[in-house]
């Protein structure tokens, strides 16, 4: 009895590891986001070329996010780093209506990979504070999200 309620206590309190990816076009911000989860605080960035890796601790979750850079040229290296991911946060900046179809394509072409099937997607739409920023619902419409309930 003893050590059933011992394994029992511990699978709900062990600290539970996740692997998250996150991508985005290029001045999305996602380095931004990553530090502001990791260090509390806005920090300034250059340009990501390549990576940048940082453990994220919530509660009992550790959170080993990677940041990937998103630059045309650097974007077919996605597929790298999408074996064994949780979980994928994909950030649009809200402001760049030049581009969001560009992040659609990028977006859709990502999920359509067998690798992330079973990814959790978060679509974090950055830059909301801006004047001329979409909101959600445009946001929503324009990367198609709708199509993606019937994913699995």
């Amino acid at each position: 009895m003893g050590l059933t309620f011992a394994k029992l206590f511990s699978r709900l309190f062990a600290k539970k590891e996740m692997r998250i990816l996150m991508v985005g076009l290029d001045a999305a911000g996602k380095t931004t986001i990553l530090y502001k989860l990791k260090l509390g605080e806005i920090v300034t960035t250059i340009p990501t070329i390549g990576f940048n890796v940082e453990t994220v601790e919530y509660k009992n979750i550790s959170f080993t996010v990677w940041d990937v850079g998103g630059q045309d040229k650097i974007r077919p290296l996605w597929r790298h780093y999408f074996q064994n991911t949780q979980g994928l946060i994909f950030v649009v900046d809200s402001n760049d209506r030049d581009r969001v179809v560009e992040a659609r394509d990028e977006l859709h072409r990502m999920l359509n990979e067998d690798e992330l099937r079973d990814a959790v997607l978060l679509v974090f739409a950055n830059k909301q504070d801006l004047p001329n920023a979409m909101n959600a619902a445009e946001i929503t419409d324009k990367l198609g999200l709708h199509s993606l309930r019937q994913r699995h």
